[in-house]
């Protein structure tokens, strides 16, 4: 019986050392007084009222919004053709341009950030475009990783047989492979979205005047601000990535490929 307490001890405490940080956010922002406070001496529903009328919240959301969208979809048409020649074809320095693919999801996100911003300062460009292609190079590594997984567990002759019955290797891989690898293609575009829609660190250096993310936009009010309406956004965005994963987990099963 002690022996089985142990294993039991070390996962509670895992858990709790998990898990833990959310809870006092998610109690903190129910707080009743002005400042952020835990545990707090009142209940108040009011930070969550404040949340909706910041005006840099709602339109930085918008903006996470679409570029998450916007940079998920460049990733998958990029991502999705790169994973597929990689597991198909035999490519002189595979290895290579696996490492470089790889790059971007390894190398320290600040230093990501500096040098997409040294780079962007010498080519020059609007904000918004700036901030789609760091965030579409930065989330290409796990779009490649998560499908070339499902190609690896699909069986190669099923794409034999339709270009041997005369299909074209374009139409096998509409028409064949992507029906059968479509779970892994939703796993890459979710981990994809919320990889870009939780960013930071590079969009930390690439946003500007009129074009800011929501993480960037809650570090700003947080220099100014410390009532509990910033651990009631962060309770908000919780809920909503939590009930975002599980909604696709029940559709299609994404523990599978993740």
């Amino acid at each position: 019986m002690n022996e089985g307490r142990f294993p039991k001890l070390i996962l509670f405490l895992t858990l709790l050392f998990l898990v833990g940080p959310f809870l006092v956010v998610f109690i903190a922002a129910f707080g009743a007084e002005p400042t952020l406070k835990f545990p707090p001496s009142g209940f108040s529903t009011q930070w969550f009222t404040k949340v909706f009328g910041v005006e840099s919240f709602r339109t930085s959301f918008v903006t996470s919004l679409l570029l998450g969208l916007t940079a998920t979809l460049l990733a998958l048409g990029l991502g999705v053709p790169v994973a597929y020649a990689l597991t198909r074809f035999r490519l002189p320095g595979a290895a290579l341009i696996q490492t470089v693919l790889t790059s971007p999801a390894l190398v320290p996100g600040l230093v990501v950030g500096l040098a997409l911003l040294q780079y962007f300062v010498n080519v020059g460009g609007p904000v918004y475009t700036s901030l789609l292609v760091a965030h579409t190079a930065l989330l290409i590594p796990y779009v490649v990783r998560v499908v070339t997984t499902s190609l690896m567990n699909l069986r190669p002759e099923i794409e034999e047989a339709a270009i041997s019955l005369g299909a074209s290797r374009l139409t096998a891989f509409r028409r064949v492979i992507l029906p059968n690898i479509r779970g892994g293609v939703a796993a890459a575009a979710v981990l994809a979205f919320i990889t870009s829609f939780d960013q930071v660190a590079v969009s930390l250096f690439l946003t500007g005047p009129g074009v800011s993310t929501l993480p960037i936009s809650m570090l700003t009010f947080m220099e100014y601000n410390y009532d509990p309406t910033i651990a009631a956004l962060s309770t908000l965005l919780i809920v909503f990535s939590i009930a975002f994963v599980l909604i696709f987990e029940r559709l299609l099963g994404l523990s599978r490929y993740m």
